[in-house]
């Protein structure tokens, strides 16, 4: 006898509810999620971010100074009377040297429009020792008189010099530079707020980096962050020595406004190798006024002070904050300006580091 039961296989239901995705897709769905919107908020801020970049870098040079301050605050007040003083010096030290140019260039506006319309009429007339330089003396000559001394129409080097065309490069360098200032007060602001936040601010970016990378991205920021200070201080330092002592050189050689030609060589050489640029320019007014005596002592001297701090000067202080060879400091730096500007200067090396650390750990 078979018996047979009673019980039937459940039905399924047309409106059953869908299976709950596992913890681990949840949180891979989470992290796609959260990468698209950072990627997508950075896109957003993609005009805002050299301006930002350039507020870190000035805020981990200073950040020293900005602890000794905060120790003091009976003295400063409270953090925002440290971040108001500090972010004023930043831009009165930008600010300054600029106001100075510009009033000084204002004051000369009549001596400059005088010589301008002289060369624009007569052309530039040829230094008198040209003709007597040995084997090149005669071409160089040559090619003087038929490039440079005739009048803005017949010299085929003087016609970008005429009017029109400085006109739209007066209007090009306008353009950029109300495009610079901009950049310039929202990198201000977000100095302002980075050394008011100063504490709270570097406490949760050890402690983000603590929990995302281990106390290996913890060192590995660290060093980041010394080899960012000591970049600035290699090329500000040396800048500023190489300023002062080609001003002098202006002064004693006689070039006009030497102390101004100074300041403008200080700010040339923070950059490397674009210090010969103020001295060779004074070296060749002084070969146009007849001073050829004068004009070789200040391009040798020149040469001397900028070769001397390019290659031996800067590199040891960057490297010595650092801990990076020579080459690398200086492939740190140049590859660095070429690929993402004047902020490479800081980031090149600073990328240098941890290419030194990794090599450092996969050898040890």
């Amino acid at each position: 006898m078979t018996i047979r039961s009673s019980t039937k296989p459940p039905t399924p239901t047309p409106n059953a509810p869908p299976s709950v995705p596992t913890a681990p897709l949840q949180r891979r769905a989470l992290g796609v999620l959260y990468l698209l919107l950072t990627l997508l908020a950075l896109w957003v801020l993609r005009d805002f971010i050299p301006a930002v970049v350039w507020a870190c870098v000035i805020a981990i040079a200073l950040w020293p100074l900005r602890c000794r301050m905060s120790r003091l605050q009976g003295v400063f007040g409270n953090d925002i009377a440290i971040a108001s003083v500090l972010t004023l010096a930043v831009g009165l030290l930008f600010v300054l040297p600029l106001i100075v140019t510009v009033s000084q260039a204002i004051v000369e506006a009549h001596d400059l429009i005088d010589w301008y319309r002289q060369i624009q009429q007569h052309g530039l007339p040829m230094p008198a020792m040209l003709q007597h330089l040995p084997l090149i003396g005669a071409s160089a000559s040559a090619w003087w008189q038929a490039n440079l001394a005739g009048s803005f129409d017949l010299s085929p080097v003087l016609k970008v010099l005429h009017s029109n065309s400085v006109m739209e490069a007066t209007r090009d360098i306008g353009m950029r530079t109300a495009r610079a200032t901009l950049h310039f007060g929202f990198t201000l602001l977000t100095l302002f707020f980075i050394f008011r936040t100063g504490p709270l601010l570097s406490e949760r970016l050890l402690h983000g980096a603590m929990r995302a990378f281990g106390s290996g991205g913890t060192q590995l920021g660290l060093r980041m962050v010394a080899s960012v200070r000591g970049t600035v201080t290699g090329l500000v330092a040396v800048g500023i020595g190489e300023g002062a002592l080609l001003g002098l050189a202006y002064l004693i050689a006689g070039v006009p406004h030497a102390a101004l030609l100074g300041m403008l060589t200080a700010v040339a050489a923070m950059v490397p190798f674009c210090a010969p640029i103020p001295f060779v320019g004074a070296a060749l007014w002084l070969l146009v006024q007849g001073s050829d005596a004068a004009a070789i002592a200040v391009l040798v001297f020149g040469s001397l002070v900028v070769f001397t701090a390019e290659h031996f000067v800067r590199p040891v202080l960057i490297g010595g904050a650092t801990r990076l060879p020579f080459l690398l400091v200086l492939f740190g730096i140049l590859g660095g300006a070429e690929t993402f500007g004047l902020l490479g200067l800081f980031v090149g090396p600073a990328l240098m580091t941890v290419l030194m650390l990794l090599w450092a750990e996969w050898t040890a």
